[in-house]
């Protein structure tokens, strides 16, 4: 089978920033199913790990990577009971083992869903990563829920992001809450209307900016840019008792001693933080993944889809790398195969 991937890290300018090569179609064992890819998107994940992981190294069997993939079922390992040869999955994978940048994948049937039926395959995976992301830091990590947090504000910093696409709507539409996400161009506060948010702010002067639209603080913040660069604007703009989640790496540390006074409760999420580390509740993924697509096919939620390209190719990939590294990406791109 074809796989795509990278000896050492290398800006993306570079010949070989990918390499196509060939390699042995896996066989599944335990709970492993075997995949075959049909579609994949690109998150910030990938460009992050593509640029860091191998750097000062070089690897002799490229690196594989990719966590966003739809495809059919082609094999089951010996104690897999959740899925069957034939089935029509999707999912983010495991930041352990090898990506979806290959024609064929292995992956645990714990962290797998069943893909939406009355989507595309293309509009499908767009959507595991960043909605296991955002559905994990609402109710998972922030406890959020419709019954006791209905009407409160919510900030979103990077509205207009893959991550940011999906958390408007889940705020929205499942909890209720009052949304205000940023953007600053046109094209992104317009896409952030179109995902439901009540309220859109320029993220580059953001007290002010929130203040403006009405809001002296809010209830709750979530961070999906960085977490440093806006620690400032947070503290100022949470309301006592406000909880804020992120997923961003801080460069430096964040003083928690500055939301003591007003008891905020801080929350990291890691989307890949089951698969790494096994944990009991594993399987919650596969239970998520499922209510996503359930959602994307009775149209309470809409795929963040933005751009597509057909076929599986270094130079598609590549694209996909340098509109991330950009950071003006609307919406997902998706690769189809």
């Amino acid at each position: 089978m074809k796989a795509i991937g990278f000896k050492t890290s290398l800006p993306i300018s570079e010949a070989d920033s990918f390499i196509l090569f060939d390699k042995e179609i896996p066989v599944p064992a335990n709970r492993e199913l075997l995949v075959k890819v049909q579609a994949i998107s690109v998150n910030p994940v990938d460009f992050k790990v593509r640029q860091n992981s191998l750097k000062d190294k070089v690897q002799e069997t490229p690196k594989i990577i990719g966590w966003d993939a739809t495809g059919i079922v082609e094999a089951v390992g010996e104690t897999v009971s959740l899925f069957k040869k034939g089935d029509m999955v999707f999912y983010a994978g495991d930041i352990t083992k090898d990506g979806c940048n290959q024609e064929y994948q292995l992956i645990d049937e714990r962290i797998v869903g069943i893909a939406p039926k009355n989507i595309s395959i293309e509009q499908a995976v767009a959507m595991p990563l960043t909605s296991l992301t955002a559905w994990e830091i609402l109710f998972d990590r922030m406890r959020l829920s419709a019954e006791k947090d209905k009407g409160k504000s919510i900030l979103i910093i990077g509205g207009a992001g893959g991550m940011g696409s999906v958390a408007i709507q889940l705020a929205k539409k499942l909890l209720g809450l009052t949304v205000i996400a940023t953007a600053s161009r046109p094209e992104t506060i317009d896409w952030c209307k179109k995902m439901g948010a009540d309220h859109v702010v320029n993220h580059r002067n953001l007290v002010e900016s929130v203040k403006n639209a009405g809001f002296e603080q809010v209830d709750l913040i979530l961070d999906f840019v960085d977490v440093n660069q806006y620690w400032e604007a947070f503290v100022a703009l949470i309301k006592p008792q406000g909880r804020i989640g992120s997923i961003s790496a801080a460069a430096q540390p964040v003083n928690l001693q500055q939301l003591k006074s007003k008891s905020v409760s801080f929350h990291w999420e890691l989307m890949f933080t089951r698969s790494t580390f096994q944990a009991d509740d594993m399987i919650e993924q596969h239970t998520i993944l499922n209510n996503i697509a359930g959602l994307l096919d009775d149209g309470t939620i809409q795929s963040t889809l933005h751009t597509t390209v057909h076929g599986f190719s270094v130079e598609h990939l590549k694209e996909a790398h340098r509109l991330l590294e950009s950071g003006t990406a609307i919406g997902k791109m998706v690769i189809a195969f």
